[in-house]
């Protein structure tokens, strides 16, 4: 399925006592890259998140979001500093001596002082966290999926379009060069009479001429090949397979086949169809650089 690269998805959870919020969003790249911004205690879970993403997403520039709340506050235990608090006291009431104050210390007093507590992070087994953490990454990977998959329908179809219009027009072009070769026939057959001035006419000679211009501005094995192409990109377009890097592949060919087209026929309505020609394969080209 044909899938673009621009996407968003998220995913907020309350799982065993953590609100967990993973957001996934891309852009087009030429290769898969990856960006994360994680708590720092919970560094570990970038190349999980990495791994876990790169098994639905071939191409793109992803970042990814993740931030873990403990609503029951079960990740930190507090404690009291007791060499420190017993330090304040002691420096205070020395103070207290020298100067003669009141000696009128009380806990409410001492909590307002520096360093007084510690916060200790109590330690979480890693693979319970990444499991918590993929449960709601997985959602927003669906998500993410989602919309890559309904942007991508949408190019689809409308490549689709442009592909039955440029058959039409690679007909046109088909229907055309002969008339031109025809054309060329006679124009050199009334030029050849008009200095001859009625003498007789080397009928061969002008079917040799005719010949050579119609080989060195035939474009018959471009429209063919053209036409192929058209065929493969169909195809290409179906597949269930990332199929970005093929489609840019054939579009360059397109180019080519159009650009010899263009090079060899001498003819005025054949360019004007090359340039319509080119001017929807450059439409085509902008929207597979999305493509994944």
């Amino acid at each position: 399925m044909i899938k673009s690269m621009t996407g968003y998805g998220r995913s907020q959870q309350i799982i065993d006592g953590r609100e967990i919020t993973v957001e996934i969003k891309s852009v087009n790249h030429r290769y898969f890259e990856f960006s994360a911004r994680v708590p720092r205690a919970y560094g570990y879970l970038e190349e999980k998140l990495k791994t876990h993403i790169q098994n639905k997403v071939s191409r793109g520039k992803v970042d990814v979001g993740v931030t873990v709340f403990n609503i029951e506050g079960k990740d930190a235990q507090i404690e009291v500093n007791h060499s420190i608090a017993t330090g304040y006291v002691d420096a205070l009431r020395k103070a207290n001596e020298t100067i003669g104050l009141t000696d009128d210390l009380a806990l409410s007093q001492l909590i307002k002082l520096p360093d007084i507590f510690n916060v200790v992070k109590t330690t979480e087994d890693e693979e319970i966290i990444w499991n918590l953490v993929k449960t709601v990454a997985e959602e927003a990977l669906d998500n993410f999926v989602s919309m890559r998959e309904t942007e991508g329908q949408k190019m689809k179809e409308d490549i689709k379009s442009r592909l039955s219009y440029i058959s039409e027009l690679v007909g046109k072009v088909e229907t055309r060069s002969p008339l031109v070769t025809e054309a060329y026939r006679e124009r050199l057959y009334n030029k050849i009479s008009e200095i001859l001035n009625d003498k007789k006419i080397d009928e061969q000679r002008i079917l040799t001429e005719a010949a050579i211009f119609s080989e060195k501005t035939a474009v018959d094995e471009e429209t063919v090949r053209l036409k192929s192409h058209i065929q493969q990109f169909t195809v290409l377009l179906d597949s269930t397979e990332a199929v970005g890097r093929k489609l840019d592949f054939l579009i360059q060919e397109f180019n080519r086949e159009s650009n010899t087209i263009g090079s060899k026929a001498q003819d005025v309505e054949i360019t004007r169809i090359v340039v319509e020609l080119k001017s929807e394969i450059e439409k085509i080209r902008e929207q597979i650089q999305n493509i994944e």
